[in-house]
């Protein structure tokens, strides 16, 4: 870069909630309705965006679910988070039929 800063400046956030970029106080993802609560698993298995698009699409397809996301951690234990109003055995169910494995909830 010769010398040059090309840096974005990102807004500062506590320790608690991650950093700047990726926290999720600064996300603005879409709230849950009243009424709903998210559920969150965690996942072993998953390598890459395929992975974590494949989990997506089979639970977003689960009736009762409104959101579903996975945060991608690779070789480790993913997180998924459920908006709406799932069944736990469905969620479970509908992640080992994509051929990755729930830990918990």
């Amino acid at each position: 870069m010769c010398g040059t800063e090309n840096r974005t400046e990102l807004p500062l956030v506590s320790a608690a909630t991650g950093c700047g970029c990726c926290s999720t106080e600064a996300s603005s993802a879409p709230s849950t309705a009243a009424g709903t609560s998210d559920a969150v698993f965690a996942l072993e298995g998953l390598t890459c965006g395929h992975c974590v698009q494949t989990v997506e699409k089979a639970v977003s397809a689960l009736e009762g679910v409104e959101s579903a996301s996975v945060d991608l951690v690779p070789g480790g234990r993913s997180r998924l988070i459920v908006g709406g109003k799932a069944d736990d055995s469905a969620v479970r169910e509908a992640v080992t039929s994509a051929g990755y494995t729930l830990i918990s909830n």
